[in-house]
């Protein structure tokens, strides 16, 4: 199934009155120190404190009755979790998540918070999506995948309607890519509506799987690195977004383990926003000249807000050393 604007639009309808529409606002400190107009689209501060909620409703919100006898099972780094469990608790489903080992416990614990099962393996995404894989054919459950899934990418697409119904003068948007679900809807609503518009993607570039597979020209599968942005640590795109990403991204640029650090400390600092590293990517790469888009309105999604509070914690100390 292609996703398509048609889609992204019924997804709206279905997310009314269930999710929030998050905060835009402009970011003096950030237009100040680069030339652009740079505006924040604050889904950290969305239900379960990440944008992941569009997709996994909307996905169980289109599953028949049947299905739903069945229930939900889904792998995340930690934020589609808690989506899964969240909109799954809604409809009265049983949910089952596969979390990394080394999700961050705040993950963990807001997943466990709304009755879903949680099974920690691996240390990345990839290595719980196929423990998923095999308790999905025992159980015959519906899998709900954090991002090659149509109604998964149509939900993520409702973010850029939203950013445009608001302020249509947007010259570029800039957005994480793990997998790709989030990029690939906001650029299929937003070329849609406004085909000038530059959608530019963002990965560290300790596992930039993204970045590499469209240099290769193929998707390609890179070793299981442990980044800051852990929501967004993917060794290999899903089929369906890298041909999506092909076709509608303009760019996708890569931040070190040290900008994105600086980015969550800036915004928190300035901002005032609790951002988690995958969030604060898009920020990490405005300030280091990654996107370079002078007098240009350049909206940077910061995806979520679930950090570790030691982390958190770790980074306040070190700036302040």
């Amino acid at each position: 199934m292609q996703v398509t604007f048609e889609m992204i639009k019924e997804a709206q309808k279905r997310l009314d009155g269930v999710v929030r529409k998050t905060e835009l606002a402009k970011s003096y400190s950030l237009t100040q120190l680069t030339g652009m107009n740079v505006f924040l689209k604050a889904e950290n501060r969305q239900k379960t404190n990440a944008f992941k909620l569009r997709g996994a409703y909307n996905k169980i919100a289109s599953l028949t009755e049947e299905e739903r006898k069945k229930g939900v099972i889904a792998s995340s780094a930690g934020n589609h979790a808690q989506g899964v469990a969240y909109a799954a608790k809604v409809f009265g489903i049983n949910a089952t998540i596969c979390m990394p080992e080394t999700a961050p416990k705040t993950k963990v614990e807001s997943t466990k918070s709304y009755g879903a099962t949680v099974v920690q393996y691996g240390l990345v995404y990839d290595d719980c999506y196929q423990k998923a894989v095999e308790i999905q054919r025992e159980t015959g459950a519906t899998f709900v995948h954090p991002f090659n899934d149509p109604y998964v990418i149509a939900g993520q697409g409702t973010i850029g309607l939203e950013i445009l119904n608001e302020f249509s003068d947007v010259d570029a948007i800039v957005v994480p890519i793990g997998g790709g679900g989030i990029i690939s809807g906001i650029a299929i609503a937003m070329k849609e509506i406004k085909p000038s518009i530059k959608v530019i993607g963002v990965q560290a570039e300790v596992i930039a799987s993204t970045r590499a597979s469209l240099d290769a020209g193929k998707i390609v599968t890179l070793p299981g690195v442990k980044s800051l942005a852990d929501g967004i640590s993917v060794k290999t795109p899903g089929d369906l977004t890298f041909d999506i990403i092909k076709k509608y991204v303009d760019d996708v640029v890569t931040v070190s383990e040290d900008e994105i650090e600086d980015a969550i400390y800036r915004l928190l600092s300035k901002s005032k926003f609790v951002v988690e590293g995958a969030g604060a990517t898009t920020a990490a790469a405005v300030i280091n000249g990654k996107v370079n888009m002078p007098g240009k309105n350049v909206v940077c999604v910061l995806t979520g807000g679930n950090i570790d509070p030691m982390m958190l914690a770790n980074i306040i100390q070190k700036k302040n050393a």
